[in-house]
């Protein structure tokens, strides 16, 4: 763990929450690592597993240089942990997503891939890229997967950057997923990245929270990362509200120039949202809890 607490996706178990999220041990490489908190005060660290909980991939893998935890599936005794690998490119764009999926028989401590290639990557439909996908299991048994896909990349401030959108999924075992490459929410300003869907049933209602940025000043400047909301009742048609995320920026500090890639739990404590500030998780991750 040399910088960075990214991405945190996170375990229930019990009165214990277990938080995984990518660091970067150099420049350009992401890995795993994850620690134990108390589900009442997510303040307090019970235990910190430096891993790293699952190693790079082999040259010219999908995840060579880079693998950063998405979400967490506790499945009977096992755990499944659905990440996006990185790999660089030479020349064009800078570089290349898709998604894995790795499993732990020790409750989430160790992991190895179920596969070597992605389970979601690109297709005919989604030419760019599919990852940072949530998943929900419903009441029928059906595996639900909401993730972004990239469409373009635009010149940015710092070069060429992505454009991506949210789209939807299903399957029957969490690993052969149908997917047609459909926006789900209306993008708010030209170019808009949507990224990092949360999703929750509750009253009827599904609550998505999910991130959002501009492609040119986004790095430190106006265009960062924000937090933004939509809701649906039958999972086709979504409202987007983004007033009613819950946030508003903070003055000064970790957080204050940018909220990004919220994770939202049920927990015995309550409904908890983990989030990172500025800098991409250069800063760290923190903690919110529901107002309900």
């Amino acid at each position: 763990m040399n910088s960075h607490a990214q991405m945190p996706a996170v375990l229930v178990r019990g009165d214990m929450l277990r938080i995984y999220f990518s660091t970067r041990p150099r420049a350009g490489v992401s890995m795993p690592a994850s620690i134990d908190v108390r589900c009442d005060d997510p303040s307090r660290i019970l235990a910190v597993h430096d891993g790293p909980l699952l190693e790079l991939g082999g040259p010219g893998s999908f995840d060579e240089h880079g693998v950063m935890p998405a979400m967490v599936v506790g499945r009977e005794n096992d755990v499944l942990l659905y990440y996006t690998g990185w790999s660089r490119l030479a020349g064009g764009a800078p570089y290349n997503n898709s998604s894995g999926v790795a499993i732990s028989r020790d409750g989430g401590v160790k992991f190895e891939r179920l596969f070597p290639g992605p389970i979601l990557t690109r297709s005919a439909r989604e030419p760019l890229s599919a990852t940072l996908s949530w998943i929900v299991i419903d009441a029928d048994g059906l595996w639900r997967m909401w993730y972004s896909t990239g469409t373009r990349w635009v010149q940015g401030g710092g070069g060429l950057e992505p454009v991506y959108v949210i789209c939807h999924a299903w399957s029957r075992d969490g690993i052969e997923w149908v997917r047609d490459g459909r926006p789900i929410l209306p993008t708010a300003y030209p170019d808009e990245a949507q990224s990092r869907p949360s999703v929750l049933y509750r009253r009827g209602i599904w609550h998505m929270w999910f991130c959002h940025r501009g492609s040119k000043d986004f790095r430190e400047g106006g265009e960062a990362y924000r937090i933004g909301y939509a809701r649906s009742a039958d999972l086709r048609h979504w409202e987007r509200d983004d007033h009613a995320a819950g946030f508003e920026m903070s003055v000064s500090g970790w957080d204050a120039k940018m909220f990004a890639y919220p994770c939202v739990v049920d927990t015995p404590a309550g409904t908890l949202m983990f989030y990172n500030g500025n800098g991409f998780g250069a800063s760290g991750f923190g903690w919110a809890r529901l107002e309900d």
